[in-house]
């Protein structure tokens, strides 16, 4: 019996369009197929997305006639990830809300927490709290932590919340979930981000722990930029970006302060979220963010 999880209709589709869905899922790399997945594997993503009637044929160029060129083989780790991204940016109609959090106090704790981080021999991230806080915002948020039916008529709310952590590794980006974030504390869920993240780079984290996200961050506030548009990854209805901290001049009535403030930038999936419940959500979040005590309750 097929160990590839797929609602009925999926796998009646894929017996007319004469998909194989094992096959497809182990080209994948997953263990669950969606309808997005069948289309995308009749017709490839990136002739989906490309010109009228899916043609390609202008991109192929002969590019040495312009100058000096080499070539470089994409790996299958990110011929994979580079379809399924491809896929979601297609198929699902997508916003980003950018906002930005206040960590004056997070960093104040940090600081006077660093002894213990040290004895403790964990390192006391800055994602470490804002993944609490995360967590915290899906069970505020119960509708952004569900997924859309391949059918898109049923949305699936989970009463769980573990938070997919986006790594950027030397074979391509993965993303390693750390599970029931809302039921652990800050020096378990910042262990648990530091060893999925070295074990990623090492390709050593198993299939059981690359799935069933509630939502995902895509951190590059250690790289840098002031704010970007993450790609929603399905089956999830929307991803958290955070970029680097920034010092901003807040008026406190006549006098200016300069408030170390991170920006988040939210993409979320409209065909399940509109843009009022998505700044609702964010601004919650950054006033969790921005008072860390709520988050450790």
């Amino acid at each position: 019996m097929s160990e590839v999880k797929a609602a009925p209709s999926v796998r009646a589709l894929a017996l007319q369009k004469g998909i194989d869905i094992d096959a497809l899922a182990k080209s994948l790399g997953r263990t669950t197929i969606g309808r997005e997945d069948l289309e995308a594997g009749a017709k490839p993503a990136a002739a989906a997305a490309s010109g009228p009637a899916g043609d390609t044929s202008y991109w192929d160029v002969d590019h040495s006639q312009y100058g000096p060129v080499s070539e470089e083989p994409m790996s299958r780790f990110a011929q994979v990830a580079s379809a399924n991204l491809a896929a979601a940016n297609t198929l699902i109609p997508q916003v980003t809300h950018h906002d930005r959090a206040d960590v004056s106090a997070i960093e104040a704790l940090r600081k006077s927490l660093k002894s213990e981080a040290q004895a403790r021999a964990v390192k006391l991230t800055a994602l470490a709290f804002q993944a609490k806080a995360l967590a915290r915002a899906l069970r505020e948020f119960p509708r952004f932590n569900a997924s859309l039916s391949p059918d898109g008529k049923t949305l699936i709310l989970k009463d769980y919340v573990h938070i997919g952590i986006a790594v950027d590794t030397a074979h391509g980006l993965m993303v390693p979930v750390v599970r029931d974030v809302d039921k652990k504390g800050l020096w378990q869920i910042a262990a648990e981000i530091t060893d999925l993240a070295s074990r990623a780079q090492n390709r050593k984290v198993g299939p059981d722990e690359m799935g069933g996200a509630s939502m995902s961050i895509s951190n590059l506030g250690g790289i840098g930029g002031i704010g970007f548009t993450p790609i929603v990854n399905p089956p999830e209805v929307a991803i958290l970006g955070i970029t680097r901290t920034e010092t901003v001049t807040v008026w406190d009535g006549d006098t200016p302060r300069p408030v170390p403030m991170v920006p988040l930038d939210l993409s979320y999936d409209h065909r399940v979220i509109n843009g009022a419940d998505a700044a609702r959500f964010v601004t919650y979040l950054a006033g969790l963010i921005a008072d860390p005590r709520r988050i450790m309750v």
